[in-house]
């Protein structure tokens, strides 16, 4: 699946997509968060504050416990503010 990354989560780190294959037991948004801090210490500094991170899946905003099979896109970005 493609994961991508906007504004500070893209600058800790360090790229703005990549392919990831997680391993079968990583089934929800959560739970790729989880997996993701593991590896490496750019990903532990983004998702250290994991409610503070929202995410959407084929463009659609999601909660933490939403499963991800299926998904082609996911994304995760910080919370956006109006203006």
């Amino acid at each position: 699946m493609k994961v991508l990354y906007f504004a500070w989560v893209r600058e800790r780190v360090g790229k703005a997509e990549e392919i990831v294959e997680p391993p079968a037991g990583v089934r929800t948004v959560a739970e790729l968060m989880q997996w993701l801090a593991a590896r490496g210490e750019e990903y532990a500094s983004a998702f250290a504050s994991p409610r503070t991170i929202r995410a959407a899946i084929d463009r659609t905003h999601v909660k933490p416990d939403t499963a991800i099979a299926g998904a082609r896109e996911i994304a995760f970005f910080p919370p956006m503010t109006g203006g």
